[in-house]
């Protein structure tokens, strides 16, 4: 297995393109082109669905379980969360008066008097510190659960991520792109290795999804995550992130640093214009 993925990542490592300076709308437009070249039968809504969108055998298997989804009780759970009030008497309601008309297609953005990008999960917990509660753990547990319930309020709604011409915005997409291509760990692989270069080929029993339409099902249900951590499969973005980075041997950086923040605003503004479904079911 060692010598497998050495040997793949030599070949990745000729493959990988040179990221160039192009702006987010060439690289939208030739990121959407490259996917509907490659796999010419599927239809661009459909990348909203993963792996599922490209593997029939797959699409069965995740169609059986989606007729009782695992993640509905997160999303009850999620929702009773939400509405909860705070011991100043407000709730999450007070910080997304519109979370009913859905409110993620807007996420992540970029925020010109502080400089950063900012995700649903950091809005979640500036909301929670604001109102003088203790903020969340980042990665999975209440936070995955407020943020189901948030997506599926949102499902159906278009993505719509803003990058403006600012310097500042141009910098932090730049960074998220660089980050989406770059080599890392011991595996010298990148995101675009796996879910670029080679979606619809095999890592070992995995099929590799790809980039397109992947942060539209955020946060998901991972059968792994269930099977590993306690029962608790839900979680954000960010948590399959670091993940993705242990598993070329890559330090991961921390939830909600700025470059997982960045690489979010880039991986998610590759699927404007896509669908959101999530909560979502995965691997």
């Amino acid at each position: 297995m060692k010598k497998y993925l050495a040997a793949l990542s030599v070949l990745l490592m000729i493959a990988t393109p040179v990221v160039s300076q192009a702006s987010p709308e060439e690289d939208l437009k030739n990121f959407r082109a490259y996917f509907k070249d490659r796999f010419k039968d599927v239809p661009v809504e459909d990348y909203i669905n993963g792996v599922y969108a490209i593997d029939q055998a797959s699409r069965e298997q995740w169609e059986q379980y989606e007729e009782f989804p695992p993640y509905e009780i997160y999303i009850s759970k999620g929702e009773e969360i939400f509405n909860k009030k705070f011991a100043n008497g407000k709730s999450f309601a007070s910080c997304f008066p519109n979370y009913k008309k859905g409110i993620k297609q807007n996420y992540p953005y970029f925020d010109e008097a502080s400089g950063q990008v900012v995700t649903m999960e950091g809005d979640i917990n500036k909301c929670l510190t604001d109102n003088g509660e203790e903020a969340f753990k980042w990665q999975k547990g209440k936070i995955a659960y407020v943020g189901a319930y948030i997506a599926y309020l949102s499902r159906g709604k278009t993505i719509n991520v803003k990058t403006p011409s600012t310097p500042a915005a141009l910098a932090a997409y730049n960074k998220g792109k660089q980050h989406f291509y770059a080599k890392r760990g011991q595996l010298n692989m990148s995101c675009a290795d796996c879910h670029y270069n080679n979606p619809g080929n095999k890592i070992r029993a995995d099929i590799l999804s790809p980039a397109l339409g992947h942060p539209s099902g955020f946060p998901v249900y991972r059968n792994s995550w269930a099977s590993s951590d306690a029962g608790d499969g839900m979680g954000t973005l960010h948590r399959r992130y670091g993940g993705c980075n242990k598993q070329v041997r890559a330090k991961p950086f921390k939830p909600q640093s700025d470059e997982y923040k960045a690489l979010e605003y880039f991986h998610t503004y590759m699927s404007n214009g896509l669908k959101l479904n999530g909560p979502s079911l995965r691997k």
